[in-house]
């Protein structure tokens, strides 16, 4: 028996979905206003994951020009049949719901198939026993929406041949509590004769959870679980180290062991700046219904996995010769931007007017997901820009929430500025001159708690320490995102000037 640590993806990583294919489990996760969209893991054991790509990685499959922080890409659900691998999500800010295929999970994903009439949020799909396709989903109440969140889940066959929706739209469930609010995240499963609808509802937020009902027919009529709610903490008070249980998928392995994978987010002195993390539990079934971590009933930090574990090494370091997928951009890139032929082994990034405050286009901008508070990230960079223009590495939680360690040139004078960004109000908490030349910029974290350096010629030189960070999270600065950690240039002039930039490198030290 081996064990295991939760968050199985630690950071940024909420609404996971899961399918197996054999002894591959092939997982994605919400992607908000980030490019590219949706990234893809693999594992073999359920808990050691490997990103492979990025369902959406190119701009016609993705629009996101006028998408702000918190809106683009929300719950995506893989699937697998029949050879195929379907992957299906909404884009709330353009186009709504729509469904891409591939053959291999790593892609090339086809272009978006958009799904009229499929209105509202987190769609899933599920493929019957007759090789039937069915559509679920979460909507606004048809009758009227009488409070906030009274939405409902429906169900529709997909023709796959078209890429339409056929037949009868049909509300199949509610939700398992009175007065339940938001009811999202549906995924149908069959098993034993039943169909099964897991859900989540209460919210993103503290009331999160998941819970379950059963039909013998797959449009209902559903009857709720008894026991419902099959996975919360909502329970365990607010000082419980994990929050925000819910939205979960459910998977079985070739051997018929069950798992449920679900988002939850850790908080560290009060604060969840990680965001949604993706996290794991068994599940068995007794009388007909899943039990997820049986005896216990809540996520556990560590705990034990019938499984041979397949661990992997985890990457630090990104020479900057080319775009890893790993990378993240805000928005739509644009891509002359970035220039890895200038010269060779490094980087050129080409500042944008657009700033890491616009809620529209795209800065230029290089981020990774924050895995940890703990961290070690620092890039190796040489800056050719004029005055009024600015570079550096940034923790970014949203346009009004950052904070950015950064060279800034003026009156014909450099100097290296940690800046914080609290509700849109800047101040700089720190600051040292630098001469013309390559530096290394360089961010800490320990904990709730920031330290800036900066290393020219050999010498490091602090800019500032003990900066804290709890507004970088979703209980100060909202959203449903993580941090993401970058490197961005900015300026207002047509002819900025450039920086080059050698690598990037991110450890986590704890």
């Amino acid at each position: 028996m081996n064990t295991f640590k939760n968050p199985i993806i630690e950071g940024f990583s909420p609404d996971p979905s899961v399918c197996a294919v054999g002894e591959d489990f092939y997982l994605v996760t919400s992607s908000f206003s980030y490019f590219p969209g949706v990234p893809i893991y693999h594992s073999r054991d359920m808990v050691n994951w490997h990103q492979i790509g990025n369902v959406l990685e190119r701009e016609s499959q993705l629009n996101l020009t006028e998408a702000s922080s918190s809106r683009g890409i929300f719950a995506p659900t893989i699937r697998y049949h029949n050879g195929t691998f379907y992957m299906i999500t909404t884009n709330v800010s353009y186009g709504g719901n729509f469904v891409v295929t591939a053959t291999d999970p790593a892609g090339p994903w086809s272009e978006p198939y958009y799904l009229e009439g499929a209105i509202g949020i987190d769609p899933s799909l599920f493929f019957d026993e007759d090789g039937r396709c069915y559509y679920t989903g979460t909507r606004p109440n048809p009758t009227g929406v009488t409070y906030n969140g009274d939405w409902e889940v429906w169900l529709q066959e997909l023709d796959l041949k078209t890429m339409k929706l056929i037949g009868v739209s049909t509300a199949i469930w509610k939700g398992a509590m009175r007065g339940v609010i938001w009811p999202e995240g549906p995924h149908l499963y069959r098993k034993d004769g039943y169909y099964y609808l897991m859900i989540a509802e209460g919210g993103t937020g503290p009331n999160h959870s998941a819970t379950i009902a059963r039909s013998e027919k797959v449009d209902g009529p559903y009857e709720g679980y008894a026991n419902n709610p099959i996975l919360t903490h909502r329970h365990l008070g607010s000082a419980f180290p994990v929050q925000h249980v819910g939205h979960g998928d459910l998977v079985a392995t070739p051997d018929g062991k069950w798992f449920i994978v679900c988002l939850a987010s850790r908080k560290f002195e009060g604060s969840s700046n990680l965001g949604r993390e993706t996290f794991l539990a068994e599940v068995i079934w007794e009388d007909g219904w899943p039990v997820v971590n049986p005896g216990v009933g809540r996520l556990l930090e560590e705990q034990e996995i019938d499984m041979p574990l397949a661990p992997f090494e985890e990457k630090t370091l990104y020479p900057l010769d080319r775009i890893h997928q790993e990378f993240l951009f805000i928005r739509n890139p644009d891509m002359a931007h970035y220039d890895v032929n200038a010269r060779e082994g490094w980087m050129r990034l080409i500042p944008s007017a657009t700033t890491l405050q616009s809620e529209s286009g795209s800065p230029t901008y290089l981020g990774l997901r924050q895995a940890s508070l703990w961290f070690d990230y620092s890039v190796c960079m040489e800056t050719h820009l004029i005055e009024g223009a600015e570079a550096g590495i940034v923790i970014m939680q949203s346009e009004n929430y950052t904070l950015r360690l950064v060279l800034v040139r003026s009156d014909r004078k450099r100097v290296v500025q940690l800046i914080t960004t609290i509700d849109g109000l800047e101040q700089v908490v720190g600051e040292v001159d630098v001469p013309e030349t390559e530096m290394i910029l360089r961010l800490v974290g320990e904990g709730q708690k920031v330290k800036g350096l900066v290393t020219v010629t050999g010498k490091e030189q602090l800019v500032a320490e003990n900066v804290p960070t709890h507004y970088l999270s979703t209980e100060v600065a909202g959203g449903f995102v993580g941090c993401t950690l970058g490197l961005y240039t900015t300026a207002a002039s047509d002819e900025p000037g450039y920086i080059d930039a050698n690598w990037i490198k991110l450890e986590k030290t704890n």
